[in-house]
């Protein structure tokens, strides 16, 4: 049976990975979500986020989170393993949850194909 939650393991949130991950310069978009991403030799994919100021307020910059960490959470198992990713969602997109899933399963398979090269 497959687990849905997110561990400890799953998140990224030391400046030095996330510096670690923007200076490899390997990205994948689309309209809703931008997907920085690197390559690690650990069996899983870890996630991080990056909500700026320019998205709102607290309220609507905490519920872009929300519906990131759930995205994640719900497509993890499809996501190909072993990657960095680095979640920043596009201003004025009005993504639900359902869209940042499906741009967050095509960016890391895109990333994934890129990284292969």
């Amino acid at each position: 049976m497959k687990r849905y939650g997110i561990s400890t393991a799953h998140r990224i949130r030391d400046s030095r990975t996330f510096d670690r991950i923007y200076a490899q310069r390997h990205r994948a978009g689309n309209r809703h979500l931008l997907v920085f991403g690197a390559r690690t030799d650990r069996g899983i994919t870890r996630f991080g986020l990056s909500v700026s100021k320019r998205h709102g307020n607290a309220a609507r910059r905490v519920r872009l989170k929300r519906l990131l960490r759930e995205a994640f959470r719900l497509s993890q198992h499809d996501l190909p393993p072993g990657l960095d990713l680095i979640l920043i969602p596009k201003q004025n997109s009005n993504a639900e949850l359902d869209d940042y899933r499906s741009a967050l399963i095509a960016a890391a398979e895109k990333l994934d194909r890129q990284l292969r090269d």
